[in-house]
């Protein structure tokens, strides 16, 4: 089922929830729809559902112009942050609940709900009720529930806000491989990059009501098309003038640019860095260890930076000295973003 949205507005007083919103979601693919808070992509859930109206605007569901079209009646599967199951209900009535208010033969619904509670991987538990279950657990059993009456569009609000980070990590990998295997359409809202770039086929990034950017993960981290996109996503570092830095100096004016961690390569000393000449100096200001690797934070010409260490390599210290090499960065001219490699490098190498 594919989903349209048109030249949607939507106003909350003097507060700009949708600003001209176009998106186009392919039927089949599995969207994450990603944002801080506030920039309108709940807003944008909420009117697909049919939950809360635009003030102009059309939206297309299935080629349908549904703007009219009560929420009961888009087929469409909705999935709560909070779950928002009946703790007097077991499993298998949380699940039948929706078909048994459309007055779907008990049969049929006994075979719809042994089907899901297999799907779920909880069996097991169907006689369960939610405050017996985990907090993973609870959060398919509301996925299943939303799948009972067989929706062909699934919308979920930050499914996985409410569980701890290790259950979020492996319901993260359930979900995507249970939508892809029914091939069910699916929108889900979050504000956690890391879950957008793990779990959706494309991401489509909303910023103070309107859309920056949408494709799929790989292709928008590594050409972000605007300044906020670039700054959002990954560990950046905005920098005011990055022609301060060997190898950026070309151009007259300021010049601001982002930095990220595989941006930069920082060594202990000339021994480990292959072009010392086009690095730069810098005084390490902390150190963060993350497990397969320590993040480091060196202050350069004033600018403090951050990149990425192997545990492998000579530990550094705080007040430890440290060469820099940064290889590009990401310029903001014109309110675009292009990507400016180290002219240092190039003629550096010619030298070499």
């Amino acid at each position: 089922m594919e989903v349209e949205l048109k030249h949607i507005h939507k106003n909350f007083g003097t507060f700009k929830a949708s600003d001209d919103v176009n998106l186009t979601v392919e039927k089949g693919k599995l969207i994450g729809l990603l944002g801080p808070s506030g920039s309108g992509k709940t807003t944008i859930l909420r009117m697909i559902a049919g939950l809360e109206h635009p003030d102009s605007g059309d939206i297309f569901i299935a080629g349908k112009r549904v703007n009219d079209l009560p929420a009961g009646r888009r087929g469409i599967g909705f999935v709560f942050q909070n779950y928002a199951l009946f703790r007097h209900m077991t499993v298998r009535e949380n699940i039948a609940f929706g078909l048994k208010v459309q007055k779907v033969p008990p049969k049929e619904i006994k075979a719809r709900v042994d089907k899901l509670v297999e799907l779920i991987g909880l069996a097991e538990f169907d006689g369960r009720y939610p405050q017996q279950l985990s907090g993973g657990q609870r959060q398919r059993v509301a996925f299943a529930r939303a799948l009972a009456p067989e929706p062909e569009l699934l919308l979920l609000d930050e499914p996985f806000a409410a569980i701890d980070a290790k259950v979020r990590k492996e319901l993260r990998q359930w979900l995507r491989a249970t939508i892809h295997q029914l091939g069910i359409t699916s929108i889900f809202v979050t504000h956690d990059q890391d879950e957008a770039v793990e779990v959706a086929d494309d991401i489509i990034i909303t910023n103070h009501g309107h859309v920056e950017q949408a494709g799929p993960p790989a292709a928008i981290y590594q050409h972000p098309e605007t300044p906020f996109v670039a700054d959002f996503i990954g560990e950046s570092v905005h920098v005011p003038d990055y022609t301060v830095f060997k190898g950026f100096s070309n151009g007259a004016g300021s010049h601001e640019g982002i930095l990220r961690p595989e941006f930069l390569e920082i060594a202990a000393d000339e021994e480990e860095i292959l072009m010392p000449l086009a690095a730069e100096q810098g005084t390490v200001k902390a150190v963060y260890f993350r497990g397969s690797n320590v993040q480091v934070a060196v202050e350069v010409k004033g600018q403090l930076l951050h990149g990425w260490r192997s545990l492998e390599k000579k530990p550094l210290h705080e007040g430890d000295k440290a060469l820099v090499l940064i290889h590009r960065v990401y310029s903001f001219a014109g309110g675009k973003t292009q990507i400016i490699e180290n002219s240092a490098k190039q003629e550096e190498s010619v030298v070499i």
